[in-house]
Protein backbone atom coordinates (compact mmCIF):
# COMPACT_ATOMS: atom_id res chain seq x y z
CA UNK A 1 0.00 0.00 0.00
CA UNK A 2 1.39 3.56 -0.90
CA UNK A 3 1.86 6.17 1.89
CA UNK A 4 0.14 9.75 2.05
CA UNK A 5 3.81 11.65 1.27
CA UNK A 6 4.00 9.70 -1.85
CA UNK A 7 0.28 9.94 -3.71
CA UNK A 8 0.32 13.28 -2.42
CA UNK A 9 -2.76 13.71 -0.37
CA UNK A 10 -2.67 14.67 2.85
CA UNK A 11 -3.76 12.90 5.99
CA UNK A 12 -6.58 14.29 7.95
CA UNK A 13 -5.52 15.88 10.62
CA UNK A 14 -5.35 14.33 14.15
CA UNK A 15 -8.35 16.08 16.13
CA UNK A 16 -10.44 19.91 15.12
CA UNK A 17 -8.32 23.38 15.43
CA UNK A 18 -9.58 25.66 17.56
CA UNK A 19 -9.73 29.00 16.27
CA UNK A 20 -6.51 30.95 16.30
CA UNK A 21 -7.94 34.10 17.43
CA UNK A 22 -8.74 32.15 20.88
CA UNK A 23 -12.33 32.64 20.75
CA UNK A 24 -12.70 28.86 22.07
CA UNK A 25 -14.87 27.87 18.76
CA UNK A 26 -12.90 25.59 16.31
CA UNK A 27 -11.57 26.58 12.80
CA UNK A 28 -10.78 24.98 9.38
CA UNK A 29 -8.41 25.19 6.99
CA UNK A 30 -10.53 26.63 4.31
CA UNK A 31 -10.60 29.78 6.49
CA UNK A 32 -7.42 29.71 7.70
CA UNK A 33 -7.55 28.45 11.22
CA UNK A 34 -10.14 30.70 12.35
CA UNK A 35 -14.03 30.19 13.28
CA UNK A 36 -16.14 31.53 10.26
CA UNK A 37 -17.20 34.60 12.45
CA UNK A 38 -13.79 35.52 13.24
CA UNK A 39 -12.54 35.02 9.66
CA UNK A 40 -15.41 37.75 8.40
CA UNK A 41 -14.58 39.73 10.43
CA UNK A 42 -11.00 39.60 8.99
CA UNK A 43 -12.31 39.90 5.00
CA UNK A 44 -14.52 43.01 6.44
CA UNK A 45 -11.48 44.61 7.94
CA UNK A 46 -8.91 43.76 4.64
CA UNK A 47 -12.41 45.14 2.67
CA UNK A 48 -12.81 48.19 4.81
CA UNK A 49 -8.51 49.13 4.60
CA UNK A 50 -8.79 48.63 0.49
CA UNK A 51 -11.74 50.82 0.12
CA UNK A 52 -10.74 53.48 2.63
CA UNK A 53 -6.92 52.96 0.33
CA UNK A 54 -9.04 53.62 -3.00
CA UNK A 55 -10.85 56.41 -1.71
CA UNK A 56 -7.87 58.12 -0.24
CA UNK A 57 -5.84 57.69 -3.54
CA UNK A 58 -9.04 59.05 -5.68
CA UNK A 59 -9.04 62.05 -3.38
CA UNK A 60 -5.29 62.57 -3.52
CA UNK A 61 -5.39 62.46 -7.23
CA UNK A 62 -8.60 64.24 -7.31
CA UNK A 63 -10.37 61.66 -10.08
CA UNK A 64 -13.91 61.37 -9.54
CA UNK A 65 -14.17 58.10 -11.78
CA UNK A 66 -14.96 56.63 -9.00
CA UNK A 67 -18.39 57.97 -9.05
CA UNK A 68 -19.80 57.17 -12.70
CA UNK A 69 -18.78 53.05 -11.65
CA UNK A 70 -19.11 51.35 -8.97
CA UNK A 71 -16.13 50.04 -7.06
CA UNK A 72 -15.79 46.32 -6.50
CA UNK A 73 -14.22 46.93 -3.64
CA UNK A 74 -16.99 48.74 -2.33
CA UNK A 75 -19.76 46.57 -3.24
CA UNK A 76 -17.93 43.55 -1.79
CA UNK A 77 -18.21 45.51 1.53
CA UNK A 78 -21.81 45.96 1.00
CA UNK A 79 -22.46 42.21 0.72
CA UNK A 80 -20.36 41.74 3.84
CA UNK A 81 -21.96 44.02 5.80
CA UNK A 82 -25.35 43.03 5.07
CA UNK A 83 -24.48 39.28 5.68
CA UNK A 84 -23.27 40.70 9.51
CA UNK A 85 -26.50 42.61 9.71
CA UNK A 86 -28.35 39.61 9.69
CA UNK A 87 -27.05 37.94 12.10
CA UNK A 88 -28.35 39.47 15.49
CA UNK A 89 -26.26 40.30 18.69
CA UNK A 90 -27.42 40.29 22.26
CA UNK A 91 -25.89 43.97 23.47
CA UNK A 92 -23.77 42.61 26.04
CA UNK A 93 -24.55 44.87 29.85
CA UNK A 94 -21.70 45.32 32.25
CA UNK A 95 -24.45 44.73 35.81
CA UNK A 96 -23.36 41.45 37.17
CA UNK A 97 -26.79 38.83 36.68
CA UNK A 98 -27.64 39.49 40.35
CA UNK A 99 -27.70 43.39 40.01
CA UNK A 100 -29.86 42.58 37.16
CA UNK A 101 -32.51 40.88 38.78
CA UNK A 102 -33.20 43.41 41.36
CA UNK A 103 -33.96 46.12 39.17
CA UNK A 104 -36.12 43.56 37.53
CA UNK A 105 -38.01 42.57 41.30
CA UNK A 106 -38.07 46.61 41.98
CA UNK A 107 -40.00 47.57 38.57
CA UNK A 108 -43.52 45.46 39.55
CA UNK A 109 -46.74 46.46 38.23
CA UNK A 110 -47.65 49.74 36.44
CA UNK A 111 -49.89 51.77 38.59
CA UNK A 112 -51.96 54.90 38.46
CA UNK A 113 -49.62 57.68 40.64
CA UNK A 114 -52.85 59.27 42.25
CA UNK A 115 -55.21 55.92 42.88
CA UNK A 116 -52.49 53.65 42.62
CA UNK A 117 -54.50 51.03 40.36
CA UNK A 118 -53.33 48.56 38.94
CA UNK A 119 -53.00 50.09 34.80
CA UNK A 120 -51.00 47.54 32.94
CA UNK A 121 -50.62 48.66 29.36
CA UNK A 122 -53.88 50.95 29.53
CA UNK A 123 -51.79 53.40 31.56
CA UNK A 124 -51.42 57.05 30.32
CA UNK A 125 -48.15 58.91 30.74
CA UNK A 126 -49.09 62.55 31.08
CA UNK A 127 -46.62 65.10 29.96
CA UNK A 128 -45.35 65.70 33.42
CA UNK A 129 -43.99 62.04 33.97
CA UNK A 130 -46.64 60.66 35.86
CA UNK A 131 -48.66 57.01 34.44
CA UNK A 132 -52.43 57.29 34.84
CA UNK A 133 -55.37 55.18 34.90
CA UNK A 134 -58.12 56.02 32.34
CA UNK A 135 -60.22 58.18 34.99
CA UNK A 136 -57.19 60.49 36.09
CA UNK A 137 -55.42 60.59 33.00
CA UNK A 138 -56.88 64.09 32.19
CA UNK A 139 -54.77 66.68 33.27
CA UNK A 140 -57.51 68.58 35.53
CA UNK A 141 -58.39 65.47 37.39
CA UNK A 142 -54.74 64.63 39.07
CA UNK A 143 -53.71 68.37 39.19
CA UNK A 144 -50.71 67.96 36.08
CA UNK A 145 -48.06 70.35 37.33
CA UNK A 146 -47.38 70.93 33.35
CA UNK A 147 -48.64 74.03 31.79
CA UNK A 148 -49.92 73.65 28.66
CA UNK A 149 -50.40 77.61 28.09
CA UNK A 150 -46.79 78.25 27.86
CA UNK A 151 -45.87 74.79 26.28
CA UNK A 152 -48.68 75.96 23.48
CA UNK A 153 -47.38 79.20 22.91
CA UNK A 154 -43.95 78.50 22.23
CA UNK A 155 -44.75 75.97 19.63
CA UNK A 156 -47.11 78.54 17.94
CA UNK A 157 -43.70 80.95 18.33
CA UNK A 158 -41.46 78.41 16.91
CA UNK A 159 -44.17 76.91 13.45
CA UNK A 160 -45.17 80.43 13.02
CA UNK A 161 -41.36 82.88 13.02
CA UNK A 162 -42.09 86.66 12.56
CA UNK A 163 -41.04 87.95 8.90
CA UNK A 164 -40.24 91.26 8.62
CA UNK A 165 -39.53 93.03 5.32
CA UNK A 166 -36.79 95.40 4.91
CA UNK A 167 -37.51 98.87 4.62
CA UNK A 168 -37.31 100.58 1.15
CA UNK A 169 -35.55 103.67 0.33
CA UNK A 170 -37.90 106.07 -0.70
CA UNK A 171 -37.32 107.87 -4.44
Amino acid sequence: MESPNETGCQAPPEGPILCINNCGFFGSAATMNMCSKCHKDIILKQQQAKLAATSIENIVNGSSSSSNQKDPVFADAVKVEAELKTEISQPTLDLPSDQISETKAKEGPSRCTTCRKRVGLTGFNCKCGNLFCSVHRYSDKHECPFDYRTAGRDAIAKANPIVKADKLDKI
